[in-house]
């Protein structure tokens, strides 16, 4: 018997997808490197259950792939709890800086005081 495998909630690929529009129709999320008019290899090579290379990324068979329009990334399922709370507490601190800006509050000044650390020379 094989092993058994979970159902895709999504495809990530590295290299060229064709027809991306009726890819981005579909329910079905589906990331990749391109897009060409010129049609993929359908029948290999690959293999299931195995480590593969996207970019500079291992991704290992249970790792937790996470996605957006952004891009892509791989999380050991081991660690997924702790990052998720450290995303949790940056995507908050991400929209309390959206509030103040919008609000016409933000203070930019640690952007030069970052700079001005860094040995940057400011000219007017």
């Amino acid at each position: 018997m094989g092993q058994c495998i979970a159902p895709a909630a999504g495809v990530v690929i590295w290299g060229a997808i064709r027809d991306a529009a009726g890819i981005a129709a579909q329910q079905t999320p589906v990331f990749a490197s391109g897009v060409s008019h010129r049609g993929p290899y359908k029948d290999g090579p690959g293999e299931i259950g195995f480590p593969v290379s996207l970019g500079n990324m291992i991704v290992h068979p249970g790792d937790l792939v996470v996605g957006d329009e952004d891009g892509v990334i791989a999380l050991p399922a081991a660690g997924a709890a702790a990052i998720l709370g450290r995303a949790q507490k940056k995507h908050a601190a991400e929209e309390r800086q959206l509030e103040t800006t919008l609000k016409g509050a933000y203070d930019g000044a640690w952007i030069d005081d970052t700079l001005g650390k860094l040995g940057c020379e400011f000219l007017d």
